[in-house]
Formats: structure tokens, C-alpha cells, sequence
């Protein structure tokens, strides 16, 4: 059985990517930074339907506590074969209102924590000499948001970042590929005023939001031996709106 990591699982898209996963046959590991609760009903659902998971905490952040997940994991399934990493926080911004505690804490976790996290990972996925990591972009990335100067920046870097590292592992049989979503209905767009969703859906030729199931269904083709040949790409799941 292969094992998958999922960090900042307890919600959202990598809520749906955790439960995708279980059923594609993976024993899933829910990552959390606070929700424990909700993190222990993922897992829940997990077993209910036949699965297996556990849930950890760690701020994806912080190294000694990554180093510390990466530890259980080894401890508990002996492996790991998918890490997806999707914990990130968005802190809309212009330059300058910019609030330096809002740049540091996007860049610790959007940045550092898939750094850390990766690093971690492959150094476990190095010994077999197999593995895939996916990375959560976003379409804010590829376009000018206004706004999003910091969360941009960083997804930005991840893209750059996915590109680099799978050229580094591709010979150790390690494939790194990203998702970059779109807007996306999930608990955070769900409390925006009904205009500002307006305003949204009039930018996306689609004419609709996407959904976590979406993009949990693009991170289960990436995982999957449907995409063995597949390194080094950024996904985009907009509904059309960076054509």
C-alpha cells in the first residue's frame, strides 16, 4: 500500500485531496497546524469508508516539528511515496499597506514549509528511489492579481521551485510536478460577500467556480502511473480565466 502525506488536510482542498487519495488505495497521513478536530473527522471518514490514515500535527514551518512528522510516518507505515503540499495561507495586501508580520508568515509557510517538507520527504523516497511530490500552486502565479503581491511571490517560487527539483530528482526515480488552482469553492471563498463572487465568476470564462473535488482529482492523476512520464509541470485548474 502506498503511503501519502497531505499537509494542511483538515479542510478545504487538501481535505479533498486526503479523501482522494484513501480511495485511490493510499493509506493517507492528515496533516494539521490547529484543527484537530476537524482533522480527526477526515480520518474518520477515511476509516468508515474502508481506508487507512492518521492524523498529525505539525506547523509545516517550523523544521523540528516537519523532522518530527517525517519521524511518526517512518515509524508507523515505514514509507512514504506521495507528499502533497498544500498548507498556505493567503494575506491579500497592496505594497504598500504591506505588513511585514504578513510577508514573513507567508513566506514561512507557503515557501519554507514546502521546502522542509520536501526535503524531508524525499530524503525518505531517495532510499527506494521512487516517489512523487505535488505542489499547490495557484493561478496567481501565472496572472497579476491585484493585491497579491506576497501570496503571488510565493506561489511563484514554488512554481520555480517544482521546476528545479524535478530536474534534480528525476534520476532517482522522484517525479515533482504542481497544481496551480483558480478560484475555487472552498470555506474561505464561501464567506466573501455574494458581489465579490459575482465579480469573480464574470472573470472566468467557465462562468463558475471549480471545486476541491477538481483539483483532488488532478492530484490523484499526478500521483498516479498515468502520469510516469510527467515531471517538472505546473497544472492550471482556472475554468479558463488565464487565457
Amino acid at each position: 500500500m502506498k503511503v501519502a502525506l497531505v499537509t494542511g488536510a483538515s479542510r478545504g482542498i487538501g481535505r479533498a485531496c486526503a479523501l482522494r487519495l484513501a480511495k485511490d488505495g493510499m493509506a493517507v497521513v492528515v496533516n494539521y497546524s490547529s484543527s484537530e478536530a476537524a482533522a480527526n473527522e477526515v480520518v474518520e471518514q477515511i476509516k468508515a469508508e474502508g481506508g487507512e490514515a492518521i492524523a498529525i500535527r505539525a506547523d509545516v514551518s517550523k523544521l523540528p516539528e516537519v523532522k518530527e512528522m517525517f519521524k511518526t510516518v517512518q515509524k508507523t507505515y515505514g514509507q512514504i511515496d506521495v507528499l502533497v503540499n498544500n498548507a498556505g495561507i493567503v494575506r491579500d495586501e497592496y505594497l504598500l499597506m504591506l505588513n511585514p508580520d504578513n510577508l514573513d508568515a507567508c513566506i514561512d509557510l507557503n515557501l519554507k514549509g514546502y521546502f522542509y517538507c520536501a526535503q524531508q520527504a524525499v530524503l525518505k523516497m531517495f532510499r527506494r528511489k521512487c516517489g512523487t511530490v505535488i505542489n499547490m500552486s495557484s493561478v496567481s502565479s501565472e496572472m497579476a492579481l491585484a493585491g497579491q503581491t506576497v501570496y503571488s511571490a510565493t506561489k511563484g517560487a514554488v512554481n520555480a521551485l517544482t521546476r528545479t527539483m524535478a530536474k534534480e530528482l528525476a534520476p532517482y526515480g522522484i517525479r515533482v510536478n504542481a497544481v496551480a488552482p483558480g478560484f475555487i469553492m472552498t470555506e474561505m471563498v464561501e464567506q466573501l460577500p455574494e458581489e465579490k463572487k459575482e465579480e469573480y465568476l464574470k472573470a472566468i470564462p467557465m462562468g463558475r467556480l471549480g471545486t476541491a473535488d477538481e483539483v483532488a482529482g488532478i492530484v490523484s492523476m499526478l500521483a498516479s502511473d498515468a502520469c510516469s512520464y510527467m515531471t517538472g509541470q505546473v497544472l492550471v485548474l482556472d475554468g479558463g480565466l488565464n487565457l
